[in-house]
């Protein structure tokens, strides 16, 4: 066992810089603060509150917070959960709370298997925001720019900064997190040292998304999350249409497409999209009926992951997490999941070895790799199908597993033991090999028992509240 993780010899307090205070910062702020003094680097300035900040433009788009997720958050900062529901957010048991037609039919609402957070990401930052400001050994370093690490190949041993007044000055650190988001530069920042380039992989789907925010009508306080998905098997364009409710009676939806079937930022064009271009009009008939409060922001998406855990010659001192790591289809909503699960990987391997143990910063890079893993083979093995991907083909096992998969999502629309397992991991709360359970397996040979739902599963109330339309006889099970 190494030195107590809190202080060097001699006494003095152990340092660590995490550059970002995004989510993925946040939360390994808050995985290295019983081990450190953590400063947080910033480039912006932060708001006070729920409100939108410049440097995450993404927080406009509906964000999915999976049960695997949060109970990840909730090692980290026990109570959040608590705290992000007294703040307007919902917890929504899952498929109970979910219509949601998948690439076969509709999912049926069984009792609850896992769960999510509904809210805005801005509602979902404050909060974290507000729990760590509580914490006297966590600083946060506003309208700073990182200019780049300090040290050499074998370890980093700070970064170099320049505040917002324009004075440059060095933060030494013992560990450097770099939680700096899809924008980060950590190639750069490595190579500049003498770092071997890490293997970098990339699936463009030719991705946009488009979201805006309704306010909901009356009577829908405890509306479902309502998602429509694509069809992969069939030779066209991927498009969705998610409709989360957030805090303040709202609904923000978020539309999505692949190359040559891209949503617009046309407010005209955004129902027209959610009611005629997706596979069933569910999302566009619902905000037919909502008043918009928002324009329509559009963004463009490529999933990319970087294999920093493939490095030989890994420098100690230096960790990276979140979408530093990996960036993905949004669709899937893995994002902030995979980063809370990264930060608690931190905090184990720091709690076990030592901020400054050697070795230390290669077995934790390793560690985060396996959420990311899960994620990125659930999102891209989906994406490089559709027309115009770009990216490494699917071999021989891929294409043998993209088949199975295809079977196990048909047979979790009619049986819940598929279903449970299928969402657990989905929402990142099991390993993706609990789909190959022999039960699971033999199930899925097997196949559905029945028919999927033909008709979206909305009941009378919820159909009635919004659509004024008794429910079809199709939506009964087959």
């Amino acid at each position: 066992m190494n030195e107590p993780a809190s202080t060097r010899p001699g006494g003095a307090q152990r340092r660590a810089v995490v550059i970002g205070s995004g989510m993925a910062g946040m939360l390994a702020a808050a995985a290295l603060r019983a081990h450190a003094d953590v400063t947080l680097v910033e480039r912006d300035a932060l708001p006070h509150g729920p409100d939108p900040r410049k440097g995450l433009p993404q927080a406009r788009h509906a964000h999915l917070l999976w049960s695997g997720g949060v109970r990840a958050m909730e090692e980290l900062l026990p109570g959040v959960t608590d705290a992000w529901l007294a703040a307007g957010a919902r917890r929504i048991p899952l498929p109970t709370g979910l219509v949601s037609l998948q690439p076969h039919g509709w999912l049926q609402r069984w009792p609850e298997m896992q769960f999510m957070i509904a809210c805005s990401r801005d509602l979902l930052d404050s909060v974290l925001r507000a729990q760590l400001s509580e914490s006297p050994r966590i600083t946060v370093m506003e309208r700073t720019e990182l200019l780049g690490l300090q040290g050499d190949a074998s370890r980093v041993t700070g970064v170099r900064i320049r505040t917002g007044e324009g004075k440059e000055r060095v933060l030494e650190a013992d560990l450097v997190v770099d939680a700096s988001g899809r924008g980060s530069r950590a190639t750069s920042w490595l190579d500049s040292l003498g770092v071997p380039e890490a293997p970098m992989e990339e699936v463009d789907s030719g991705l946009a998304y488009a979201s805006r925010i309704f306010r909901a009508p009356e009577g829908t306080e405890d509306y479902p999350v309502v998602n429509v998905k694509p069809n992969r098997a069939q030779p066209v364009p991927g498009r969705s249409a998610t409709l989360v409710p957030i805090e303040g009676g709202r609904w923000l939806v978020t539309l999505s497409g692949t190359r040559d079937g891209q949503p617009t930022g046309s407010a005209e064009e955004f129902e027209t999209f959610a009611r005629d271009d997706v596979r069933h009009p569910l999302v566009g008939e619902l905000i037919a009926r909502a008043e918009p409060l928002t324009d329509v922001v559009v963004t463009r998406a490529v999933s990319r992951r970087r294999y920093f855990e493939k490095v030989k010659d890994w420098p100690e001192g230096f960790v990276a997490l979140g979408d530093a790591v990996a960036t993905y289809n949004p669709i899937y909503g893995h994002g902030m999941s995979v980063a809370a699960q990264g930060a608690v990987a931190l905090r184990e391997h720091v709690a076990e070895y030592g901020l400054a143990a050697p070795g230390l910063a290669r077995r934790v890079q390793r560690a985060v790799a396996r959420p990311v893993a899960t994620a990125w083979e659930l999102a891209t093995s989906t994406d490089i199908r559709y027309p115009g991907a770009i990216g490494k083909e699917p071999g021989g096992t891929q294409k043998l597993l993209g088949r199975y998969m295809n079977r196990l999502m048909l047979t979790a629309t009619a049986r819940p033991l598929v279903a449970k397992e299928y969402l657990g991991v989905v929402t990142l709360s099991a390993p993706i090999t609990a789909l190959f359970k022999p039960e699971i397996v033999l199930a899925v040979l097997r196949g559905p028992r029945r028919a999927p739902l033909t008709d979206p599963p909305l009941s009378d109330k919820e159909r009635e509240a919004v659509l004024g339309t008794p429910e079809p006889s199709g939506a009964r099970e087959g």
